[in-house]
């Protein structure tokens, strides 16, 4: 008979029908006469009860009806009488499809998230990681449908580059080289010319670039894909690979921008609600009992608009009055996570789009504002067009910018900061060639899932972390 997916089974009202069923075992109890067993396949947060008369069934079968393994189960398709589901099914036969060891590492006992990283290949049988990686699945579908639908087109830009978009650094080195025998220049610097793509490259930290120059082709284009960063960071927030979403747009200024971030945010929080109830009031109710109202609290909300200069003096009179901070917060100085979360959940209550920072904390291709702010009749430093989008619990979930299309200006900073000529003429060109306005942002996409789920470590949204020393499965 074919097989339903429990998801479809717990919605069916044809009661006295024969179904068919696959999964794993969360629980198995009963006595002597009757075993109870609960039944899960990923497709929904929610177990199908198996009521199985012990006396239909061989004492082999149910010795293995343990935590972990899997089975098919044939029967009939009753109205519950218990609690918590509208249907269950009464078994008339049971095959083991799969045997489970006694030291099945997610047994029905309370686990730490540290223990479940130790067995990431494992813990996405449990509830918890069940409900992220559906969530995780659903933010992928909103994320495409509203480009799609708002007339975006889907950019792929290369994962190797040889070029550092943020200017860090800090990127992971592609070669087939001999690391044992390096071919050397005369002045001791590696040789690359017998590399395989014959210079020096790296894995991509952003698709940015790149997607400038579809948007200055296309006129407006997003980038979903994966993204590396080699930053030795052990914190709750960074992994050293991640996924991110990039729009890029033509012809958009800053106040466009701000209102594109905010929108789409709203739209992928909205998305959340609607399609994934079951799988986020469970997560309500185990990890975050403030989870649902946070979430609605986004999209009923205007966004506060802030800028660095502005924010920086609500923090210095924050400290005025006895509010202490571990990180300094002079202007000019880049805001800490702990900054961010006081604006954002003590003072505001809201989310906050903060704009126009310094320049010298910002990257190379910002737009610069023509007017230097001031403090007490006191001229700052020049600013730039920058955008970020400030959220409760995570602090940073979105970063953008207006660009730079004047060609000298740009040049000018390139100077200023250093960077290697010979690696930007390609985007340099985009500024020689019919330049234009254009603007984006990057919102790393496994923080927006810690925001809809309510996790605390970033390694707990993403199926298998990458981080400093670990690199297993």
């Amino acid at each position: 008979m074919k097989r339903i997916k429990i998801a479809e089974a717990l919605k069916l009202t044809n009661f006295g029908s024969e179904v068919t069923v696959m999964g794993w075992v969360r629980t198995r109890r009963g006595s002597k006469a009757v075993n109870f067993i609960a039944l899960n396949d990923g497709s929904t947060i929610k177990n199908i009860q198996i009521v199985a008369d012990v006396e239909k069934f061989s004492e082999d079968v149910l010795k293995q009806i343990t935590t972990g393994a899997c089975l098919s189960c044939t029967g009939i398709l009753v109205e519950s009488i218990g609690s918590g589901q509208a249907a269950e099914i009464q078994a008339n036969e049971i095959n083991i499809l799969g045997r489970c060891d006694a030291d099945f590492p997610m047994q029905k006992k309370g686990q730490t998230f540290e223990y479940m990283r130790q067995h990431a290949h494992m813990r996405l049988r449990t509830n918890t990681f069940g409900a992220v990686m559906r969530i995780r699945h659903n933010m992928s579908m909103a994320i495409h449908t509203y480009f799609h639908q708002h007339g975006y087109y889907y950019f792929h830009t290369p994962l190797i580059t040889a070029s550092d978009c943020e200017g860090a650094g800090q990127m992971f080195q592609v070669t087939t080289k001999n690391l044992y025998d390096l071919k050397k220049c005369e002045d001791g610097k590696i040789d690359y010319s017998d590399d395989f793509f014959g210079k020096q490259t790296s894995l991509t930290v952003s698709g940015q670039l790149e997607g400038e120059l579809g948007a200055t082709a296309l006129g407006a284009i997003y980038t979903f894909g994966p993204t590396f960063r080699a930053e030795n960071s052990n914190t709750p927030r960074h992994l050293a690979e991640f996924w991110m979403i990039e729009p890029e747009v033509a012809f958009i200024d800053l106040n466009d921008l701000m209102d594109l971030e905010e929108d789409f945010i709203k739209y992928c929080v909205r998305w959340a609600l609607d399609n994934c109830k079951d799988d986020l009031e469970f997560l309500n109710k185990m990890i975050d009992k403030g989870l649902i109202e946070r979430l609605k609290g986004v999209i009923d909300t205007d966004f506060v608009r802030l800028t660095y200069t502005e924010g920086i003096q609500i923090l210095q009179e924050a400290i005025k009055q006895g509010r202490k901070f571990e990180f300094p917060c002079n202007w000019g100085d880049d805001l800490a996570s702990e900054h961010e979360r006081y604006l954002v959940e003590e003072y505001f209550k809201k989310p906050v789009i903060m704009t126009k920072y310094p320049k010298k904390i910002k990257a190379f291709y910002m737009k610069i504002d023509e007017e230097v702010p001031e403090i007490d009749g006191k001229k700052m430093e020049q600013t730039v067009q920058g955008t970020d989008v400030l959220f409760p619990q995570i602090g940073e979930i979105i970063g953008g910018s207006v660009r730079e299309e004047n060609y000298d200006k740009l040049v000018n900073e390139i100077k200023e900061r250093n960077i290697p000529m010979k690696d930007m003429w390609w985007y340099l060109d985009t500024r020689r060639f019919g330049t234009c306005p254009h603007g984006g942002f990057g919102l790393g996409f496994e923080r927006l899932i810690l925001f809809i789920t309510g996790m605390q470590n970033i390694r707990d949204v993403i199926p298998f972390p990458r981080t400093p020393k670990s690199a297993e499965f």
